[in-house]
């Protein structure tokens, strides 16, 4: 599948390597990559994640300065948009349905300005900006990036696991697949 970039890099990005950091060691770059099915046992420390156990991350983040554009990957329609304010959680959220690919796109950590005129329903094209990234005050707390999240069925509000706890981390692969069949070898 061809798309256009989520995020255009200024440089090339430093991939991380996050099953064994904090929090702090993520921000190091201006320009990052987080892995999929990545066990960030160190890094969920807020209890939005502890309480559960969920420390194993479904999605890509890719990482720039705060007010970097976020770009719609292929034609889509937005299915949800929202904010999740909880210390760790995703702060403004957009998913979108992606035309002719039975798949459904989280894009968490977004600046408020991302969200305030989107509505379900409403078409964009691929290579649209759709977002920014949000600062930390909008974004969870956590360094400027996007979480890149697919999933193969719709979800019923703006939010979708971000993280599963490790025993369910085989199904979270079915239903959460690997972003690279959009995104391209970036790692």
């Amino acid at each position: 599948m061809r798309a256009h970039p989520i995020l255009c890099f200024d440089v090339p990005p430093t991939v991380l390597d996050l099953e064994d950091a904090t929090a702090s060691m993520v921000s190091e770059s201006p320009w990052w990559i987080g892995r999929y099915d990545e066990d960030r046992r160190r890094l969920y420390a807020t209890a939005l994640f502890t309480g559960e156990g969920r420390t194993v991350h479904i999605g890509i983040d890719l990482g720039g300065p705060v007010g970097t554009p976020v770009y719609a990957p292929v034609d889509a329609v937005v299915h949800a948009a929202g904010y999740n304010p909880e210390p760790g959680d995703y702060g403004y959220t957009l998913v979108l349905e992606l035309a002719h690919t039975g798949l459904w796109l989280l894009l968490g950590h977004l600046s408020r300005a991302s969200v305030a005129d989107r509505t379900p329903g409403q078409a964009v094209s691929a290579g649209e900006i759709v977002g920014w990234l949000g600062d930390r005050s909008e974004n969870g707390d956590w360094p400027p990036h996007v979480h890149v999240q697919l999933s193969r069925q719709p979800p019923p509000t703006h939010d979708m696991p971000g993280a599963v706890h490790p025993r369910d981390r085989t199904a979270a692969r079915e239903l959460y697949p690997d972003p690279r069949i959009l995104l391209g070898p970036l790692y």
